[in-house]
């Protein structure tokens, strides 16, 4: 049997692309009130900028059983977990305490040090290693190798959600006035930090593009482009992409899931980039 591939809702991946490669989702929670939204299964029908409305991590127990599960299945092959960055969410450490309690040698954790498709595409690195029949280090060597690799910026409205929980650790000198700017946030080790502030939508759309395109630093690249309620923003910034980056050997399009959108907020556009992209190199 093949190794198995598990990460979180988070990962943001198409579901067509978990069916085909058979990567195993656990889903974050979305808390409302007294109400517990397990993300990618029940309906979602809440007001991401409410202050009622927060997230929470995969419990160690559901990890657990997942795990198992999945090892089972693996037959023995193993199963690799890729989790979003410990640095913004605690399903990383219930994922370490999970395979502790199992106390099995044949399950790897994996830091994407991002979120959404930077968690999606360190994951898909994974799982096409895995459907290629390899082994479980190589599987693993793939999502870290992809995790370090990878490259993520996110143009939001507001900043404010984000340092209200904490995912956000900047000086606050420079925040200045969001009300007339639109901040352009990047992943740095796992850590959500500003960039740079934008006057202008457009502009802000501008550099965006032109962060990506720095990153990719004239590899071939895969790249991620994710939105929430900004469907043609997203599509700007896909036409800007398809102008300055020829050479992307894949696109995932996806919108942020409601754990990141409660944080993110309506608005918010973000582009993963991957140089060398997702599928397994010759040799390697």
């Amino acid at each position: 049997m093949a190794v198995v591939v598990v990460t979180d809702s988070s990962a943001s991946l198409p579901p067509g692309l978990v069916a085909e490669l058979e990567i195993v989702v656990v889903p974050l929670h979305v808390l409302a009130g007294d109400r517990t939204i397990r993300e990618g299964i029940d309906p979602i029908d809440v007001d991401y900028g409410s202050d009622d409305v927060s997230t929470s991590a995969a419990s160690p127990g559901e990890l657990r059983a997942v795990y198992e599960r999945a090892l089972e299945r693996s037959d023995g092959a193993g199963v690799v977990a890729v989790h979003l960055s410990q640095q913004l969410s605690a399903t990383w450490e219930a994922g370490r305490q999970a395979i502790a309690e199992l106390g099995s040698e044949h399950i790897r954790l994996v830091d994407s040090l991002g979120a959404g498709l930077a968690t999606g595409l360190p994951v898909l690195a994974a799982a096409r290693r895995a459907a290629a029949g390899e082994g479980a280090d190589a599987v693993y060597e793939g999502a870290v190798a992809a995790a370090r690799r990878a490259r993520t910026f996110i143009l939001v409205n507001r900043t404010e959600q984000l340092r209200k929980g904490g995912r956000l650790s900047t000086a606050a000198s420079f925040f200045g006035s969001e009300l007339v700017t639109k901040p352009l946030l990047q992943i740095v080790e796992g850590r959500l930090e500003l960039r740079e502030k934008v006057r202008t939508r457009s502009k802000a759309y501008s550099r965006l593009v032109a962060a990506a395109v720095e990153a990719a630093a004239g590899e071939p690249a895969a790249v991620g482009v994710q939105h929430l309620g900004a469907a043609e923003g997203a599509a700007t910034v896909v036409a800007q992409l398809r102008e300055q980056l020829p050479d992307v050997t894949e696109l995932v399009h996806a919108e942020f899931g409601p754990a990141l959108a409660v944080h993110l907020g309506v608005g918010a556009v973000g582009i993963v980039v991957l140089p060398g992209g997702c599928r397994p190199l010759s040799g390697g």
